[in-house]
């Protein structure tokens, strides 16, 4: 163990990770979900509907758009959670016991994250109402809520977990395959000794990297069109966007991860240690990216690492395009953190490489 400080720091390590992360970012009940209220109805009623969801712990009002088109560009580009439309006339329909309808649209890309906010207001909303009809409006109180609540789950209307696994299964085994497969592979070669013929070679370091990446992005698309079938034909999850622009992202997200196998191959001693290596990446990546569990449920800390993380901002690409129809400028904001932790991790792993070679 002496030796293998590598292994020594992976075996103390990794149970560490394990216990901060399954014990305070782990969360499957999350609270505060952004929500956005368009009310055009000025009353007494609508504005405590509003004030109880944002005091009931699982809706944070954070927009108030002006239309109902607005809500929906909201939705798409998943900024928020939840969107609550009060009609025109809420309260007085109410007074007059027509019984009006709210409306509550919310993003179901992630059916965890709404099955609890769901229930909540539910039972929230009539609970608020028959507070307020007190006295002579007391005779509005029933049986039944006095307002009739109209739920739409967009983007996944029967809360399929197929819809939101599958997808999301694209990024894991890119992030998995391609940290392991690239360190080893050069590693193995140091082992070997056949590195020390590049020595011989006036090559630069960016071209040898290259060109030990380029087989492995044909294998990263391989995996990519198998899941693509798959999740067609097997799990029948719609595909509503545009596949070659899916195509055309999934490059970034797999040069990202080969970049991070090589930076690791350029620590590890050997392959075992390349293995730990990927390991102790993809853990994180894994629980922290909002595969397993809902993202928004997770602490500010722990999301703050998963913004870090490639596997979060491509899980929001790839179900976006899928499942929501999403084009380059919805994607936009998830790209960006992807091509940066690119070029920062590829710039280290040249550089390292460079180091290695001299």
């Amino acid at each position: 163990m002496r030796r293998d400080r590598v292994t020594f720091m992976m075996m103390i390590g990794i149970p560490i990770i394990q216990l901060i992360l399954f014990g305070y970012a782990i969360n499957s009940d999350p609270k505060r979900l952004p929500t956005a209220v368009y009310s055009a109805d000025n009353g007494a009623f609508s504005r405590d509907i509003v004030w109880a969801m944002q005091n009931s712990g699982y809706f944070d009002v954070t927009r108030l758009p002006r239309s109902q088109g607005e809500i929906h560009e909201l939705l798409a580009e998943g900024r928020v959670q939840f969107a609550l439309t009060v009609p025109v006339d809420f309260s007085r329909k109410l007074l007059r016991g027509q019984k009006p309808e709210l409306l509550l649209e919310s993003d179901a890309t992630d059916p965890m994250a709404v099955g609890y906010a769901m229930s909540a207001i539910n039972a929230l909303v009539p609970a608020v109402l028959n507070r307020d009809l007190t006295g002579p409006l007391a005779r509005l109180r029933a049986a039944s809520a006095p307002f009739q609540l109209i739920t739409h789950a967009h983007y996944n209307p029967e809360n399929v977990t197929q819809y939101n696994i599958v997808p999301g299964l694209m990024g894991v085994m890119l992030t998995m395959t391609m940290i392991i497969i690239t360190g080893l592979a050069i590693t193995r070669e140091r082992e070997r000794g056949t590195m020390e013929n590049l020595l011989s070679t006036p090559v630069h370091p960016g071209e040898v990297i290259l060109g030990k990446l380029a087989p492995y992005i044909a294998v990263g698309y391989a995996q990519v069109f198998l899941i693509l079938l798959a999740a067609k034909f097997l799990f029948h999850v719609p595909i509503v966007g545009s596949v070659p622009l899916l195509v055309a992202l999934t490059f970034l997200f797999i040069v990202a991860n080969l970049a991070v196998g090589i930076t690791f191959s350029t620590i590890a001693k050997n392959q075992l240690q390349a293995v730990q290596m990927a390991f102790f990446f993809f853990l994180p990546s894994l629980l922290l990216s909002g595969y397993m569990f809902p993202f928004r449920g997770m602490p500010g800390w722990a999301q703050d690492i998963g913004e870090i993380l490639p596997l979060t901002h491509f899980l929001r690409i790839v179900r976006g395009i899928l499942l929501k129809g999403n084009g380059i400028g919805e994607a936009a904001p998830d790209i960006w953190p992807i091509v940066l932790f690119l070029v920062v991790v590829l710039g280290i792993g040249i550089k390292r490489y460079r180091q290695t070679l001299d």
